[in-house]
């Protein structure tokens, strides 16, 4: 579903362009060192915009030197506090995300508003189903589909009431269904870029699993433009699961496509401890063009898994095959089937 386009940096939102990955540190933004070192962290990994949060003014005034040497455009996330925004933005971030309804009076808001229209910034506004207001949820009874989308509506009015329009919008909830539901109601209603999110989605063994099926239902449907999965722990595995879940859509060229089989009475070699190990090693590769390689553990559908990959091992115990283009190229010792699997994708050219 097309929808009007702004710009993060130099990151283009909405419009038809690739769906952008987030994350945001976990570090003390006052920190810049520790900071700095994250952000380069994440860009590495495949990230393309970065939030910071911003809890004092102290943080804010971080902002210009994380700014001044981030990879990535900074988005600064604020709360409550109006003169933060306007500090920000004195620091030269790339965008905010703040709750229009919680910034306090309406010239404070306005002060922001003549701020981000000066520099032509964007903002996300951001509903979250943890934080509602009390109004909307005596209304529902519980923090709905319909409450998000209410919410959002209202906090965009009061942007669109003092002519801004540089806005995208994030509506999440925990909840699965509640968060796809809403998105679903809100891109009937206005055409503003969405910002999408499983909102404390959890541990990577459980968020990835809900972050996948919310994100993966809602962008299969062409609803979507910048996400970001949230998970408890590092952020690197945030992007690289939202970059799992984009290539598995299509919607992003994936540099090395694993596939490995499951385990199985057949296996007869350390098949998990292979796949592991190897895409651990082929993820930092730099190719000319995306490759899927197989890793295969038994004789029976090894050799065709293997032989349709671009490059492909399969075992038995002591000894495996190595394949490439459909074509075996060797027969190895099992200890050295990684090793000379790397090499060869490593080698590779078009």
């Amino acid at each position: 579903m097309k929808t009007r386009q702004i710009r993060i940096g130099n990151v283009p939102v909405g419009g038809g362009n690739p769906v952008s990955v987030q994350s945001m540190t976990n570090t003390d933004t006052r920190d810049t060192g520790a900071t700095l070192k994250q952000i380069r962290a994440l860009a590495k990994a495949g990230c393309d915009i970065m939030r910071v949060a911003v809890p004092d003014m102290e943080a804010a005034k971080a902002l210009g030197a994380i700014k001044k040497d981030s990879p990535l455009p900074v988005v600064a996330d604020i709360h409550f506090d109006w003169r933060l925004a306007l500090e920000a933005l004195e620091q030269g971030v790339d965008g905010l995300r703040i709750n229009p309804g919680n910034i306090g009076a309406g010239w404070k808001l306005k002060e922001v508003v003549l701020a981000l229209k000066d520099r032509q910034i964007p903002v996300r506004v951001g509903v979250n189903a943890g934080s509602l207001e009390k109004g909307l949820l005596a209304k529902y009874g519980r923090p709905s589909a319909k409450a998000l989308v209410e919410s959002a509506l209202k906090e965009i009015s009061l942007l669109e009431g003092l002519g801004f329009h540089l806005v995208k919008v994030s509506l999440k909830a925990s909840n699965v269904p509640t968060t796809v539901e809403a998105y679903r109601l809100f891109s009937k209603k206005a055409d503003y870029p969405l910002h999408i999110g499983i909102s404390e989605a959890g541990p990577p063994s459980v968020g990835t699993v809900k972050s996948a099926v919310g994100l993966g239902v809602l962008l299969s449907e062409g609803i979507g433009d910048t996400m970001r999965v949230s998970l408890t722990g590092n952020p690197v595995n945030e992007v690289r699961v939202a970059l799992q879940i984009l290539e598995s859509l299509g919607l992003r060229q994936p540099g090395v496509e694993l596939v490995s089989c499951p385990t199985c009475g057949r296996t007869t070699i350390d098949i998990e401890k292979l796949a592991t190990m190897a895409e651990k090693k082929l993820r930092g590769l730099r190719l000319p063009r995306p490759v899927k390689v197989a890793v295969m553990g038994c004789v029976v559908n090894g050799p065709g898994e293997a032989k349709e990959a671009d490059f492909g091992i399969t075992g038995a115990k002591g000894m495996g095959m190595l394949f490439k283009k459909g074509k075996l190229l060797r027969t190895v010792k099992e200890d050295e089937l990684l090793k000379e699997l790397i090499k060869e994708v490593g080698k590779w050219k078009p």
